[in-house]
C-alpha cells in the first residue's frame, strides 16, 4: 500500500504486505526498535556501569535516529523547537521563563501544524511529524515551569496551583544535553507520555530506586536496594494488552467506521436507539489504537528501567509513573470526568498544571481551549473541546445536586452507576465524533442529525442547576489542613508496614509539609 512519506521507504515492501501506509510501519517498527533498544540500554548501560553523560548521549542519538527514519529532515523541527526553546530559558529571567516558552513552543507547533494540514492532503496521516512535536511542546513547557516553580516557590509562601508546587518542582537549570535527551530521547520521541524533567534526571542518574527511610530518631536515613526491581513482568503485560489491541483494531475497528454515522440511509432508517448504540460502539472500536500506541510507549520506557512508582500495599512493584491511560476504568467510566483522569492522563495532568490551576478565571474553559489548540487545527478538534465545556460543567451540576440522593443504598448506588455509565459512554461518544471526522460540514451534520439533543440538555442541566464554582482563595485554605494531614498520614502507615517509598514520594512529601505549615501560618 503505497503512500506519501517524507520518512524512510525502506520498510515498503512489507507496507505493501500488511496493507498498511508505510509511514505506520515505520513508526510500528520503530517502537519495537525502541522496545528492544531499552533492554539493552538498561542491561549493558546501566547506570551502575555507566555514567549520566554516557546515557544521554546514547539516549539522544538513538531518539534522533528513529526521528530521521520516521520522518526524514522533518525531524529537524524537534531539533529546532528544542534549541531555541533552551534559548529562551538562558537569557530570560526565571521570572518569566515560563510564559515566553508556552507561547513560543506552542506557537511553532500551530504553525508547524498548520503547514502539515495545508501542505498534505487534509486528514492525511502521512509524515505527521506534529505527533511527536505534541510531545516535546509538552516537555519544554512542563520544564520551564518546573524550574520556575521552583525558584519561586524556595520560600514556601508560593500559595497557588498546589499540585504544581509538590514534587515536580526543579531548581537547576539543564545543560543542552541533558536537554535534547529529556525532548528526544529514543524512549518517548514517537508517542511520549510526557514525564516530568525531575523523574527523567533522576532515572539517568540511577536514582530511581533510591528509599527514604525514616529513623526512630526522625532523621531520613538514605538507603538503597540490593538489586533493581524488575519490570519484565509489567512489560509483558503490557505488550499483551499492546497484541490484543492491534488484534482488535485490524479486525474489529474497520467493520465499525465512525462515518457511518452521518451516512444518509442509517440516519434514515435506523431507530434513535440502534442509532446511540451504534455511536457507541463505532467509538469504542475507535480507541484500541490509541491503547496500543500509550500502552507500548509505556512498555518500553519500563523495560529500559523509567517509570518505577514504588510498591503497593501488597509489597507488589508499581510500574505506572508515567502510564497514560487506565483502560478498565475508561470502559466503565460513570462520570465525564472519570473518563478524562483516565485517558490521556500525562497530557491531562500537564493541561492541569500549566493552565486549570494558574487561570484566574473560568478554568475549565481555557484549559479545553488550550488543549484544541495543542491538538491541531482542525476545526473537528475545536468542535469536541467547545462541546466537551458543555459536557463537563452540566455533569459537574449534575453530581454535585442529585448523586447524593443515590448513594445511600448499594442497590439503588449500583442502579445509579449504571444509568450514569450509559449516560457517560452516550455523551463522550457524542462528544469526541467531530475529533474523529475532523472537518465542520461532516461534523454539523452529525450535530443536526440528532437535534444538537445533547447540547441543549447540557444546557437546560446548566439553566437549572446551580453550579458550585471553584474558588481559590479561602476555600483552598480551609481544606488544605484535612486533605495534607490525611496524605501525611498515608505515608506513616506505609512506612509502618514497612513498604517502600521512592525518593520521588519523599521529595512530594518534604515539599506537601512546607507547604502545609505554609499555609498553616
Amino acid at each position: 500500500m503505497a503512500t506519501s512519506t517524507t520518512g524512510s521507504t525502506l520498510l515498503q515492501p512489507l507496507s505493501n504486505a500488511v496493507r498498511l501506509p508505510v509511514d505506520q510501519v515505520n513508526f510500528v517498527v520503530c517502537q519495537l526498535f525502541a522496545l528492544l533498544a531499552a533492554v539493552w540500554f538498561r542491561t549493558y548501560l546501566h547506570s551502575s556501569k555507566t555514567s549520566p553523560f554516557i546515557r544521554h548521549v546514547v539516549a539522544t542519538l538513538l531518539g534522533l535516529y528513529l526521528a530521521l527514519f520516521c520522518f526524514g529532515w522533518y525531524a529537524l523541527h524537534f531539533v529546532i523547537q528544542s534549541g531555541i526553546s533552551y534559548y529562551i530559558m538562558i537569557i530570560i529571567g526565571v521570572e518569566n521563563m515560563h510564559k515566553y516558552c508556552f507561547v513560543f513552543a506552542l506557537g511553532y507547533l500551530t504553525v508547524c501544524q498548520i503547514t502539515r494540514v495545508y501542505i498534505f492532503d487534509y486528514g492525511q496521516y502521512s509524515a505527521d511529524f506534529s505527533g511527536p512535536m505534541m510531545i516535546i511542546t509538552q516537555k519544554i513547557t512542563s520544564l520551564a515551569f518546573e524550574i520556575h516553580d521552583g525558584k519561586i516557590s524556595l520560600n514556601c509562601n508560593y500559595t497557588f496551583h498546589l499540585t504544581s508546587c509538590l514534587s515536580l518542582n526543579y531548581r537547576r537549570m539543564p545543560s543542552l544535553l541533558e536537554y535534547l535527551s529529556y525532548n528526544c530521547n529514543f524512549m518517548g520521541i514517537l508517542a511520549g507520555p510526557l514525564c516530568s524533567y525531575k523523574d527523567y534526571i533522576t532515572f539517568i542518574e540511577g536514582r530511581s530506586y533510591q528509599l527514604q527511610q525514616s529513623e526512630a530518631n526522625g532523621k531520613e536515613d538514605t538507603k538503597y536496594e540490593q538489586t533493581d526491581p524488575s519490570p519484565n513482568i509489567a512489560v509483558a503485560q503490557k505488550l499483551l494488552i499492546c497484541g490484543l489491541s492491534l488484534l482488535f483494531h485490524m479486525t474489529i475497528t474497520e467493520t465499525l467506521p465512525v462515518e457511518y454515522n452521518i451516512d444518509d440511509n442509517f440516519r434514515a432508517t435506523a431507530s434513535w436507539p440502534v442509532r446511540f448504540f451504534y455511536l457507541y460502539v463505532s467509538l469504542m472500536a475507535a480507541r484500541p489504537k490509541y491503547y496500543f500506541a500509550w500502552t507500548l510507549a509505556d512498555a518500553i520506557n519500563n523495560a529500559a528501567g523509567f517509570g518505577f512508582r514504588g510498591y503497593d500495599k501488597n509489597g507488589v512493584t508499581r510500574w505506572d509513573l508515567i502510564s497514560n491511560l487506565r483502560i478498565q476504568q475508561i470502559e466503565f467510566s460513570t462520570s465525564f470526568k472519570m473518563f478524562l483522569d483516565n485517558w490521556n492522563i500525562q497530557t491531562a495532568l500537564w493541561l492541569k498544571r500549566v493552565c486549570y490551576e494558574r487561570a484566574a478565571f473560568s478554568p475549565t474553559i481555557q484549559t479545553f481551549i488550550l488543549s484544541a489548540i495543542w491538538h491541531g487545527v482542525y476545526p473537528g478538534y475545536y468542535l469536541t473541546f467547545l462541546t466537551g465545556v458543555l459536557m463537563t460543567l452540566a455533569a459537574r451540576a449534575i453530581r454535585n445536586n442529585i448523586r447524593h440522593y443515590f448513594v445511600d443504598s448499594p442497590a439503588v448506588k449500583l442502579c445509579y452507576d449504571i444509568v450514569t455509565w450509559m449516560a457517560t459512554q452516550v455523551a463522550i461518544s457524542y462528544t469526541v465524533v467531530p475529533f474523529v471526522l475532523l472537518s465542520v460540514k461532516p461534523s454539523i451534520t452529525f450535530y443536526s442529525s440528532c437535534y444538537f439533543c445533547l447540547h441543549i440538555a447540557s444546557i437546560l442541566v446548566l439553566l437549572v442547576f446551580p453550579l458550585k464554582r471553584t474558588q481559590k482563595g479561602s476555600k483552598r485554605h480551609e481544606s488544605i489542613q484535612p486533605v495534607w494531614s490525611k496524605k501525611l498520614e498515608e505515608e506513616n502507615l506505609l512506612q509502618k508496614n514497612s513498604y517502600s517509598t521512592t525518593n520521588n514520594s519523599f521529595s512530594q512529601k518534604q515539599e506537601i509539609t512546607c507547604r502545609y505549615q505554609a499555609l498553616k501560618q
